[in-house]
């Protein structure tokens, strides 16, 4: 592996060297440098992928503290949930009704996806939005063509650019459930026109609106970055300390009822504790108007274990370490290291663009378990002593070509070709106290096609055709599921723009084979359980538009319908295989709305009053009502006002939100089960019994902040 680094970081030096002989002054058609960076994921505004942009500006009007999927909650088709209700610490988003797994995350164009479990676990990055340029969610198979396979949208996060001017931030917030927010930032400004150094701290805690669901968040990101006209080198490192009260367990439907706030949990270090820390080098070089490369090399550390108090335990459970019947406390520990390689070269002419490159990444996790107290210890029994013990191994690799061509003056082609392999082997005991061996391989072949034909300057259509495929993830493999899941994608998009109006649609059909779909279940931390449905289709449309009226109102709504089933669903009830016929996708609702009327007063002062509803939505596969996940309809509220003022302060920055301002009791997101009971009464002696679990989310609370720049 490092070898392998060594050499494309001396292949690309050699390069640029003999290209800076030859390199052109004339700079009228070069691109952004920083633009660069995220080439080979993002993609442009006539692109046929469908996609939302999200600029720095959106983002600071609602970083208050809270992750970033609730700030992008308004976007189109996007459902978010908050384990603690209050929008920090465990957050989660789904994208089309599809989960947080194929939600594919890249930073910098770095992955970021859990490579085992592939979900994204926002709570070790906080206050990433602080630290953040710009984001894009592309919906669908995207054009993720480095890292891992994207399998229902993609979420691209870049951090920020380099600043000419020193400056200074100091920014603070508070809120309901004692939320805080402290946050320092710092930059040099270009030095000698070539350097600038920047550096932001920040700490977040929040008590959470269910109770003791606490969060307390220390991050960190430091940036150095090296320019010159053709030359872009960014060394940077950023990181995060979590420690996070449970609050996986949710309520039932009688809890709900009787104290909607209340924690089943009730030992005082239910805690989940990691640490990450993430150190990424990029290199761009533009050779002329034509060339550049790209080179970026990652390295991610991350350690920590959730505590967990347990009662009455077997000893069996515990490899013997404790007697029967001892009360026991135990850590769960991940001790992993992450490294990752991105390479590609861009050569653009006229209206030809193309990209190729490739991905590499490997992945090493220890998993184990400690009993550091028993009220009954075996005999010999150490504290720490490990009750499991198991290792894992990942890498993926991944080659990739695309291009962007015109076929006719109104025309243009877009090819995206990846050829992606990947490798997983587990060895040891996993907490189940079974032997865990895996060794898989896969190997996949992802085709993007698109056409976009540019009717006018006011209007645009779009489609396009994208296959994907998605290995199972660890817990799969736990649960006997070792095939792949195959996504093809088929897109048709309108787009209409002019000075006042910005309309996007879009319809999609997505269709899959052996789709990993949530069940509805929870394992014994927290993860949603999945199963293989056979075949299933997502059939939707997207309409979002951006209106200004005048200079002080303006709007931006978005609608999605869809229609998620799973064909032919089988289903074991009362000990019987039941063909169900065609059911309803988990976690799919069919309609989706969100929306913001945007009203500016005076210069400097946006109040904008944001609505999001949420369908029903089914929590299982069995369309069962007692899974059935109401709609709901929330409202917030969102003020900025900016000071200029003409000496020490730049700028002063008063911000104000109040989430839920109609004191709305709704739940986001839940769990479904069944159960199997003897049964004298039953035709087959055995009865089908259900349970569900409910995570409710704040009622009316409110944000404050002052953000002071030098």
């Amino acid at each position: 592996m490092k070898n392998l680094f060594l050499f494309l970081t001396l292949l690309v030096l050699s390069v640029s060297v003999n290209a800076q002989e030859e390199k052109q002054k004339d700079t009228t058609k070069i691109q952004q440098l920083d633009e660069v960076l995220v080439k080979a994921v993002r993609v442009d505004a006539d692109s046929p992928i469908t996609h939302s942009n999200v600029s720095k500006a959106e983002i600071e009007k609602r970083n208050l503290g809270q992750d970033v999927p609730i700030l992008l909650n308004y976007l189109p088709s996007v459902v978010t949930t908050s384990d603690a209700g209050a929008g920090i610490g465990y957050t989660g988003i789904r994208v089309r009704g599809t989960d947080a797994t194929r939600v594919n995350v890249t930073i910098n164009g770095i992955p970021y996806n859990d490579p085992e479990s592939q979900g994204t676990f926002w709570v070790n990055l906080g206050d990433i939005a602080s630290s953040t340029e710009s984001i894009q969610l592309q919906r669908g198979v995207g054009t993720s063509t480095n890292g891992s396979g994207a399998f229902g949208a993609s979420l691209n996060l870049l951090t920020d650019v380099f600043s000419e001017d020193a400056s200074a931030e100091i920014s603070n917030s508070f809120g309901s459930y004692n939320t805080r927010k402290h946050t320092v930032k710092l930059s040099s400004g270009l030095l000698n026109d070539h350097f600038e150094f920047s550096g932001r701290f920040s700490k977040i805690d929040s008590d959470g609106y269910v109770d003791r669901a606490f969060t307390d968040l220390k991050s960190y990101f430091l940036q150095g970055i090296y320019k010159d006209e053709n030359t872009l080198i960014k060394a940077l490192t950023f990181g995060n300390v979590e420690r996070t009260y449970q609050a996986w367990y949710g309520l039932t439907e009688e809890e709900l009822e009787e104290d909607r706030r209340q924690n089943p949990y009730t030992y005082d270090n239910e805690t989940d504790n990691y640490w990450q820390d993430h150190y990424q080098l990029h290199w761009n070089q533009r050779y002329n108007n034509n060339w550049s490369t790209n080179l970026g090399l990652n390295y991610t550390k991350g350690k920590g274990y959730f505590e967990q108090y347990k009662e009455g335990e077997s000893a069996a459970d515990f490899s013997n370490l404790i007697e029967d019947d001892s009360d026991v406390i135990v850590r769960r520990w991940l001790d992993n290291d992450f490294y990752v390689l991105n390479a590609n070269v861009v050569y653009k002419k006229d209206a030809l663009e193309i990209i190729s490159g490739l991905s590499y990444s490997s992945y090493t996790s220890d998993h184990f378990g400690e009993v550091i107290w028993g009220s009954d210890l075996a005999p010999n029994t150490q504290v720490r002593d490990r009750y499991y013990d198991g290792d894992a191994t990942k890498n993926d690799f991944s080659v990739f070509s695309k291009a962007t061509f015109k076929l006719a003056p109104k025309f243009t082609g877009f090819v995206d070709l990846q050829g992606r392999f990947v490798s997983y082997k587990t060895n040891g005991i996993n907490s189940d106290l079974n032997e865990f061996v895996t060794d898989a391989e896969f190997s996949f072949f992802n085709p993007k096609l698109g056409l976009t034909y540019k009717a006018s300057n006011k209007n645009s259509y779009y489609v396009s055709y994208a296959r994907a495929n998605r290995e199972p993830n660890r817990d799969d493999f736990k649960a006997g599921i070792t095939e792949n899941e195959t996504l093809n994608d088929i897109e048709l998009g309108w787009r209409y723009t002019n000075n006042k109006v910005n309309i996007n649609t879009n319809l999609y059909y997505m269709f899959y084979q052996n789709q990993l779909v949530l069940t509805g279940e929870l394992d014994d931390v927290g993860s949603p359980i999945r199963a293989t449905s056979g075949e299933s289709y997502r059939l939707g449309l997207e309409v979002d538009a951006n209106i200004t009226f005048s200079k002080m109102f303006s709007t931006s709504l978005n609608i999605a319908v869809s229609q998620n089933k799973n064909k032919d669903f089988t289903s074991s009830i009362n000990d019987e295989l039941v063909n169900l016929g065609d059911t309803n996708i988990s976690f799919s609702p069919e309609l989706v709305i969100g929306n913001a009327i945007n009203f500016t007063p005076i210069k400097n002062l946006q109040v904008s009053f944001l609505s999001k509803y949420v369908g029903e939505q089914y929590m299982g596969n069995i369309d069962n009502e007692d899974s059935i996940l109401e709609s709901y309809f929330i409202n917030d509220l969102n003020v900025n006002y900016e000071i200029k003022p003409n000496k020490l302060f730049k700028s002063i920055i008063f911000s104000g939100l109040v989430n839920n301002i109609f004191n709305k009791e709704y739940v986001s997101n839940g769990y479904f089960g069944s159960y199997d009971y003897d049964d004298p009464s039953s035709p087959t002696g055995v009865t089908t019994g259900y349970y569900a679990g409910y995570y409710p989310q704040a009622t009316t609370n409110f944000l404050l902040g002052m953000t002071l720049k030098f």
